[in-house]
């Protein structure tokens, strides 16, 4: 019921939107003001306003030099990309907003997309192919009965190599693609049939699967694929962990493999969930530039959990299912492996006996952003109070997070305790859940005592193709705090 009501307020909300410029076509604000709120914006919260010149406290003081700076484009995502930090680092996470109310759907799992998720791999003839990684549930994909592990070499009639793939692979995110599938039988590639996909308003829930192994090595294991800390499933995310409480399971895999990030306090939430002695201690901190020390907090262990709807309104509140039962934590990792999802890991290792992580390094974002709207009488945070006249918004990195012990410093991600290359299986790719899928049987296998050696499953020679690209949204890797913060 949930996903349903929210795809319908979608709909109503994206028919009110444009209906509204449509009617201001006449009286629409200029550019030049636009600009006037993203620079206004970013000067007062970027992360690193005092490292980029234009953004310097004295750009403004001469009227006629700001107002020309203003002007240099009517383009404001391009005058926002132009006030990024690119000095020594280049900002990989801030971004632009053209529909804040379209994006905040986003953020709680519902926007247009096939519901797919890919992954490249060059073989060692130089072939390309993509395997599917993941499949939402009620999407165009799933509705065209593709399956993780299923292996893609031609994009929309052109089979794919490496002197085309950066061009053809943009039909991925297409609104109508056709992928062509095969098989593999010892080394060869075999033509199985078409699939023509076209993304649709979907509503994905992050709690994608849970279950129990029950006797692995005398232990009940718990086993959670969770693919976003997304603040209106919090809910859901409770209920798997009463799930697990009454089995009264003795370890937890946690796969975050898929999971970019999102809500922080839902990183604090499912840690709570976690850690058996959580009390009132501090989870992470968060610090923020020169010009809002004020807002420079912490979370802490919580024992119970807000309730959000697709808007992000609160609707509820509920006591936190928490393990009683756990000495230490298995993570399943990826390069996706993202900002709330390593501050789990960051944030429970001061308190774990061990925080294992199992599969690869993960992606190293250590930094977060608040959405930034033309609501200058409020400090730019409060939707409420946004400009009508239009729906642009700003998602900059504001903060950055510590645990309790000031641990701040993976950029380069965590290095995996065991390293599993789940591509180099890409003809052998199981369902998420299996025991022999080699990532989780990894993790299995060290409960078991058994070492890792290499897997019964058929390997081919391959090379890894590392291409981020292949991925339907921008904000997959981001990691915020919403307006309750700052209440």
């Amino acid at each position: 019921m949930k996903n349903y009501k929210a795809l319908i307020l979608l709909i109503i909300v994206s028919f009110l939107t444009t209906s509204c410029f449509e009617d201001n076509d006449d009286n629409q604000i200029s550019a030049s003001s636009i600009n006037d709120f993203v620079w206004k914006g970013m000067n007062s919260w970027y992360n690193w306003q005092s490292e980029v010149p234009d953004l310097s406290d004295t750009k403004d003081d001469n009227s006629s030099e700001y107002a020309a700076f203003l002007n240099q484009t009517s383009n404001p995502e391009a005058f926002f990309n132009g006030l990024i930090f690119q000095y020594g680092i280049t900002d990989r996470f801030s971004w632009f907003v053209e529909d804040y109310i379209e994006q905040q759907q986003a953020f709680q799992g519902i926007s247009k997309s096939h519901g797919i998720k890919y992954q490249s791999v060059q073989l060692s003839n130089g072939d390309i192919i993509i395997y599917v990684r993941y499949v939402a549930d009620n999407s165009p994909a799933s509705a065209a009965n593709i399956k993780r592990g299923d292996i893609i070499n031609a994009i929309n009639g052109t089979v794919l190599n490496t002197s085309n793939f950066n061009n053809v692979v943009n039909g991925l995110f297409e609104d109508t693609v056709t992928l062509s599938f095969v098989s593999e039988n010892g080394g060869t590639l075999t033509f199985l049939e078409d699939k023509s996909i076209t993304a649709t308003v979907i509503s994905e829930n992050p709690v994608y699967l849970n279950k129990i192994f029950n006797d692995v090595n005398g232990k009940k294991v718990g086993y959670l694929v969770y693919n976003g800390f997304r603040s209106s499933y919090n809910d859901e995310l409770n209920a798997v962990f009463s799930f697990f409480k009454n089995e009264g399971i003795d370890e937890l895999i946690l796969d975050l493999r898929l999971n970019g990030g999102g809500s922080v306090a839902t990183s604090a939430y499912l840690s709570s969930m976690i850690y058996a002695n959580a009390g009132i201690e501090e989870f992470a901190s968060l610090k923020f530039n020169s010009k809002h020390t004020e807002e420079n907090g912490s979370y802490f262990f919580a024992n119970t959990l807000d309730i959000y709807d697709s808007n992000d309104n609160k609707i509820d509140t509920e006591a936190i299912n928490r393990l009683n039962t756990l000495n230490r934590l298995y993570v399943l990792t990826s390069h996706s492996t993202a900002s709330a999802s390593e501050m789990v890991i960051n944030g429970l290792k001061p308190y774990m006996n061990a925080v294992k992580i199992v599969g690869t390094t993960t992606y190293g974002k250590n930094v977060g952003s608040i959405t930034l709207y033309d609501a200058p009488t409020k400090n730019y945070t409060d939707r409420a109070s946004a400009n009508p006249s239009h729906t642009y918004a700003m998602q900059p990195i504001v903060f950055q997070i510590f645990n309790k012990n000031g641990e701040s410093d993976y950029t380069q991600g965590f290095v995996p305790d065991i390293e599993v290359k789940e591509h180099e299986y890409w003809n052998n790719i199981l369902p998420f859940g299996d025991e022999n899928e080699v990532v989780l049987k990894a993790a299995l296998d060290d409960i078991r005592g058994i070492v890792t050696k290499d897997s019964s499953q058929k390997k081919i020679g391959s090379k890894f193709l590392d291409l981020p690209l292949l991925s339907e949204n921008k904000f997959e890797k981001d990691m915020y705090i919403d307006h309750a913060f700052f209440n």
